[in-house]
């Protein structure tokens, strides 16, 4: 191991900690100056930017922030919480569930946050914890974006595995983490559902009961439900369809590469338009649809909060993937071979470093730009990665700092759903253990049996 291997991997170590200190941006402004450290003080050649990522990112934001304006994501609530409030008894599955359906389809995981307080009313009310189906419903938000063909990790992962010599597309990425995710989630409400006492056997809510704090599950059933309360409208409907619409397309074309237009180099054989492009033109296509379907304020887009988490993805995108492809492509033949040795022995290294860049960053598509080259470069079969990326990605949830999980827990009333005071006893932590272990040994499987 040389001295400039080891002050360099110092330098991205080092950006990488420093990003996550500062959030938000300030991960890729620190992913950019570990490059121009790399650059203008070790004389390394820059690595190729993320530009077909960010096209993919920028695209996707634009639209879904588009729907968001014209009121697609409150029709898409309104739905889930009509699913989730006909089999309240069974809320702990059907939670997580529905709410990965709609997190797949719009591509963020920001659309649980106006189910939160439906859930709560729901669990409550059919006297079930309610910590039980929020945190599931939370932590699988982590996972969901690795089986959603427009969200920012997807972006990531696409541009390094459907390339060769992996040639693993959008539908070959799905057929592995969407089956995954579902499993990891089902195991995960199992096992959440014998967590934890029962609402009636716990003494902090009943003292709450009797002191007139909280009304008694009983007597919440009179209220009026969280979902009853929630409102489209017709153009918010239509601009969520249209972009439903456009996921779809976007995975027919994954299936059925014929389908996209084929052009040839000088003496070759015509060639399909890749998926990067595909997916950045449907969108484009799914943006002038909701203009003229839902009628938004174009003004109100910037303004969106999926706009705004989406830009701020792919400008930390930008600088710690630059960093680690620069890094990777001055190392590659060490990295082959020296750390490539530990992970074919010991293949979770790979997902166990998924998970902790995921959990210092809280970020699914940096961890995916900065990890998933390595996993590939030391020569772990493609399918074996994108299993183990997958469940690694719920290590956003380590920490209970993210947005979803402190809304989850003020929107409990019961007290049940904690952040905790010592960084990991938090409510969300075993379930977020529980799935990712899941997600990461069935995607491992079905990634190693079948591709």
């Amino acid at each position: 191991m040389s001295i400039t291997f080891v002050l360099e991997a110092l330098v991205v170590l080092g950006a990488i900690v420093m990003g996550t200190r500062a959030g938000g941006v300030g991960v890729g402004l620190w992913g950019g100056l570990g490059v121009f450290v790399l650059v203008f003080i070790f004389r390394e050649p820059p690595g190729e930017p993320p530009a077909a990522a960010l096209a993919i990112i920028l695209a996707v934001v634009t639209a879904a922030a588009m729907m968001q304006a014209a009121g697609g994501i409150d029709w898409m609530v309104s739905v889930a919480a009509g699913i989730i409030e006909k089999r309240p008894k069974q809320i702990t599955l059907i939670a997580p569930l529905t709410a990965f359906l709609f997190c797949v389809g719009s591509g963020t995981g920001n659309i649980i946050y106006p189910l939160l307080p439906v859930i709560y009313d729901v669990s409550y009310k059919n006297n079930i914890r309610p910590a039980r189906p929020l945190t599931v419903t939370v932590v699988q938000s982590g996972i969901a974006l690795a089986a959603s063909p427009v969200s920012a990790a997807m972006a990531a992962m696409l541009t390094l595995t459907d390339v060769a010599p992996y040639n693993l597309g959008l539908s070959q990425i799905l057929a592995i983490t969407i089956p995954a995710c579902v499993i990891g989630i089902f195991v995960t409400s199992l096992v959440v559902n014998r967590m934890w006492k029962d609402l009636d056997e716990d003494p902090e809510v009943q003292a709450r009961i009797a002191s007139g704090q909280l009304a008694a599950p009983q007597q919440a059933l009179e209220g009026e439900s969280a979902a009853s309360k929630l409102t489209y409208t017709k153009e918010g409907r239509n601009s969520a369809l249209a972009f439903l619409v456009g996921v779809v397309l976007i995975v027919v074309f994954g299936l059925f590469p014929q389908l996209r237009p084929a052009f040839a180099s000088e003496g070759e054989a015509p060639v399909p338009i890749d998926m990067t492009t595909t997916i950045v033109l449907v969108m484009f296509v799914v943006g002038v649809a909701i203009l003229y379907l839902g009628r938004p304020d174009v003004r109100e887009v910037p303004d969106q909060s999926v706009f705004k988490a989406g830009m701020i993805s792919a400008i930390a995108l930008f600088g710690i993937a630059w960093l680690t492809a620069t890094f990777i492509a001055a190392h590659e033949d060490y990295i082959i071979e020296t750390i490539g040795g530990w992970v074919t022995s010991w293949q979770f290294i790979f997902a166990l470093a998924v998970f902790l860049v995921a959990a210092l960053t809280t970020s699914q598509s940096t961890a995916t730009r900065t990890i998933v080259p390595i996993g590939l470069a030391v020569g772990l079969p493609a399918g074996v990665v994108t299993g183990m990326w997958a469940g690694g990605l719920g290590g956003v949830y380590t920490l209970p700092a993210n947005g979803t999980q402190i809304a989850a827990a003020n929107f409990d009333q019961t007290g049940t759903t904690k952040l905790g005071t010592k960084l990991i006893d938090h409510s969300f932590f075993i379930p977020m253990l529980v799935l990712s272990v899941t997600t990461v040994a069935v995607g491992a499987l079905i990634g190693g049996l079948f591709f």
